[in-house]
């Protein structure tokens, strides 16, 4: 599962030996990445879509990168084939494109069959109104689909039901906290199995941790840092219960008033919608195991079902096209060349090295200071070559290497996780909740999401620290 932006560094060099990277060089594409964290900062300031920021820093760290000589350039092995790309294509992590490409259109064409808002109704009428029961039971069903489905798919359609659910129900100016709480866990639901996330892969594979064994270790974590999170987010974002009569009455009024077959033109249709989402979340939950399917990815499972329920629309498809939102996407392709690009001059190594260090300090201060150092840096950069890196280091390790048990393991595997709380671009799920915040016409720059969401951070990486130090 380790994606070709990470697995093709050295493998198919001709030529090149990164060994041999300048010191100066190294700190000069460190200070370029600083400077393009600096730039994503200030984005309301500079006027600039985040594909156009990081697309420019992606030409500029590609055309130094052929300079200094550090990019594998020449022919790549597919399939047992050797292909000409150009570098920055295999730098891409297409599978993560294909699941945000496909999951939207799979969202935005099962939503016409009414069945998203089906859902939002009869969970808004089973918390009869209440603002605090439906933060809970969107934040419960938030962690689930982040389990078993990826945590950008999650994203996509909990922030499709919480917009329905809200505006129903003359909520509004809760849509803010309530996609900014969902954003947070999906990042703690990625943590419950072992199949959530790349890096729990990546880590759990190399460590040899089995799926019941993650399962039983962070299931724990996850339920408490769920209940502190919604508990934190109903006082930050002033999500209260009905207490008076009168706001209790108003809130039955409007629920009486909703029709779970709203939205439905076509029984068939809504039945027809139903069975794909049960059938898609399935997949995406077993994709690991399932013959032929493992090998193609989730991405090509996440397009496969957005084309077939583009069928149902298939003489107007062109208006889904338009829909989907590029600037994401251009910015997840930027992001990987501009990573893979920082790979190549070793400052993934620096980072790596540093953090190497810290295993000397021990089982309890290193593993904690690994959580704490692991999300800060999770938080600025791709979260799926550090966990790569560090899984390496560890295995190297003549005690933990060994270990499956080590606290290690779990400290790069939670830090990797959370540290995408801290930024919205330390994760995809985070930064897709902030696609939907200003799809809804709400404001909220990088520095006003970081502002909200770091009391947040703040006490799951401690809680973290405090569950591996105690428990693990």
């Amino acid at each position: 599962m380790i994606p070709a932006a990470f697995a093709l560094t050295g493998a198919t060099q001709q030529g090149h030996d990164v060994a041999q990277v300048p010191v100066g060089v190294t700190l000069l594409f460190t200070a370029l990445l600083m400077a393009m964290i600096l730039c994503l900062a200030l984005e309301e300031k500079l006027h600039a879509k985040k594909s156009v920021i990081v697309g420019l820093f992606a030409v500029v760290t590609l055309l130094l990168g052929a300079a200094f000589d550090l990019l594998p350039f020449g022919s790549v092995l597919v399939g047992g084939h050797e292909i000409d790309l150009p570098v920055y294509v295999p730098a891409i992590d297409w599978n993560v494109i294909a699941i945000i490409l496909g999951s939207s259109l799979f969202v935005d064409v099962t939503s016409r069959s009414g069945l998203f808002t089906w859902i939002a109704i009869t969970l808004t009428k089973t918390s009869a109104g209440d603002p605090l029961k439906l933060l809970v039971y969107y934040g419960v069903m938030t962690v689930v689909f982040s389990a078993v489905l990826n945590n950008v798919t999650a994203m996509i359609i909990v922030g499709s039901l919480t917009g329905v659910s809200l505006n129903r129900l003359a909520r509004s100016n809760l849509l803010l906290g309530f996609l900014i709480i969902e954003g947070l866990l999906t990042n703690v639901g990625g943590l419950l199995t072992l199949i959530s996330s790349v890096p729990n892969i990546i880590v759990g594979t190399a460590a040899g941790i089995s799926f019941i064994r993650f399962f039983v270790v962070a299931g724990p974590f996850v339920l408490v840092a769920t209940l502190v999170t919604l508990w934190l987010g109903a006082r930050v974002f002033n999500v209260r219960r009905l207490v008076t009569p009168e706001e209790r009455e108003q809130a039955a009024r409007l629920v009486a008033g909703f029709d779970e077959r709203d939205g439905i033109e076509s029984q068939a249709f809504f039945w027809f919608g139903t069975a794909m989402l049960i059938a898609f979340i399935a997949v995406i939950a077993t994709t690991s195991v399932l013959p032929l399917i493992q090998d193609l990815g989730m991405g090509y499972v996440a397009i496969t079902f957005g084309v077939i329920m583009l069928l149902r629309f298939k003489a107007i498809a062109d208006k889904f096209y338009q829909a989907i939102d590029w600037d994401l996407l251009g910015f997840f392709a930027a992001l990987f060349v501009v990573i893979n690009v920082m790979e190549h001059a070793l400052v993934l190594e620096l980072i790596g090295t540093g953090l190497a260090h810290v295993i000397g300090l021990g089982d309890t201060l290193g593993a904690g200071l690994i959580v704490v150092l692991g999300a800060t840096v999770s938080s600025v950069t791709d979260n799926i070559p550090l966990a790569a890196m560090l899984a390496k280091i560890l295995s190297a390790h003549p005690v933990i290497g060994s270990d499956p048990d080590s606290p290690f393991w779990w400290a790069v595997v939670f830090g990797a996780n959370l540290g995408g709380n801290l930024t919205p671009i330390g994760s995809a799920s985070t930064l897709v909740a902030v696609t939907i915040i200003h799809k809804y016409e709400l404001t909220l720059s990088f520095a006003g999401f970081v502002k909200r969401a770091l009391p947040f951070a703040a006490v799951q990486i401690l809680l973290a620290v405090a569950y591996i130090v105690l428990f693990v």
